[in-house]
């Protein structure tokens, strides 16, 4: 393989699939990156087995048809050293040669047939989504995805296709995000992404996608790449038992004066009690260590009688950051159940704190 490629666009490709590749076992081919080409198109993939990402690109000069291996890492190292140049990638023997002008390098390359395979589309049945809503919705439920819980199905967002919706959820068991798209599909089905793979589907997703699965994996392609992640297997929580049925109270309240108080409490606790009386909000810090924080808003709650609730604020926070509305509802029956943050087609169950 002999090839001439412009610089910038190569440094790009190699940051883009960093994320992908093997960083503790150097002697894995899944710490190599995949290069080839076909016809005047360049290929080049990386995987860890869990997720993986093939680009390709015709902004490239092919002089030799071929493939090759090296380290992802070393490869991106030496790539950003480079001048801003045309850089030569060339296969010699078992070594690839990184050239340009009066620089050289020579890499190891492992052989291209133990690279792992990836799956293919075919036969795969396929859902429509917008990459835009589908991005959007992602990063709002995002933070409330659980991480290393020995429930491995809550270590990943779940996607639920069924009567006109999309439902994206996820939940860490003290809170549940919904984000819920209408659409129109033909089957009705569900799968649980893991969240690594929701982490790099917000890097990637912006143009128009098509998306395949199996029981095991998701596809996503686009003009520019190809994604997949294998896929967790296990039944995700009845989140359907879990959003409140009926609300006794239902408060519009202002994002930005929320987020100005709770800013001001979490200096000195996440944890907190916030305390609707019918004519002010009071925001009260809960700590253990003789130091206190408060502050209150003006505002008419329309409740006769005082409510409170106790709660980690960076769950009240996780909602506010992700909404476009200076208005949300927040919906309610007692100080000890579940309380909803509502905005458009997302909402936040959050468990309060006993006291």
């Amino acid at each position: 393989m002999k090839v001439l490629m412009n610089k910038t666009v190569l440094e790009t490709i190699l940051i883009n699939i960093q994320p992908y590749l093997e960083k503790k076992d150097l002697s894995q081919i899944t710490s190599h990156v995949l290069i080839n080409t076909q016809n005047d198109t360049f290929f080049i993939k990386a995987t860890d087995y869990e997720i993986g990402i093939k680009y390709k690109t015709n902004n490239i000069k092919i002089i030799n048809q071929g493939e090759a291996s090296a380290n992802g890492k070393k490869i991106l190292d030496i790539v950003k050293s480079l001048k801003d140049d045309e850089i030569m990638l060339e296969t010699i023997n078992d070594y690839l040669y990184i050239k340009q002008n009066s620089s050289k390098f020579k890499l190891p390359m492992f052989n291209t047939n133990d690279f792992p395979l990836f799956p293919e589309v075919e036969e795969k049945p396929k859902f429509d989504i917008n990459s835009h809503s589908l991005v959007r919705s992602i990063k709002k439920i995002a933070p409330a995805i659980d991480t290393n819980n020995p429930k491995f199905e809550l270590n990943g967002a779940l996607i639920d296709i069924r009567d006109g919706f999309i439902n994206l959820v996820s939940t860490d068991t003290k809170r549940l995000a919904l984000v819920k798209i209408e659409n129109q599909t033909q089957n009705n089905f569900s799968l649980i992404i893991p969240k690594k793979a929701i982490s790099e589907i917000q890097k990637l997703f912006f143009d128009e996608i098509e998306m395949f699965y199996d029981e095991n994996t998701l596809i996503a392609k686009s003009e520019n790449f190809v994604f997949f992640t294998k896929l967790i297997n296990g039944k995700f929580p009845d989140y359907q038992r879990i959003i409140p049925k009926e609300k006794q109270f239902r408060i519009l309240l202002n994002r930005e004066n929320m987020i100005e108080s709770i800013k001001q409490i979490s200096i000195i606790s996440n944890e907190m009690k916030i305390i609707f009386k019918s004519e002010k909000i009071v925001f009260e810090s809960l700590n253990d260590d003789n130091i206190e924080a408060k502050t209150e808003v003006e505002f008419k709650t329309g409740l006769e009688q005082e409510v409170y609730f106790a709660v980690n604020s960076r769950y009240i926070m996780d909602f506010l950051s992700n909404i476009e509305n200076s208005n949300f509802i927040l919906g309610f029956n007692d100080s000890t159940l579940p309380f909803t943050l509502e905005s458009d087609n997302f909402i936040t169950i959050v468990m309060p704190i006993m006291i």
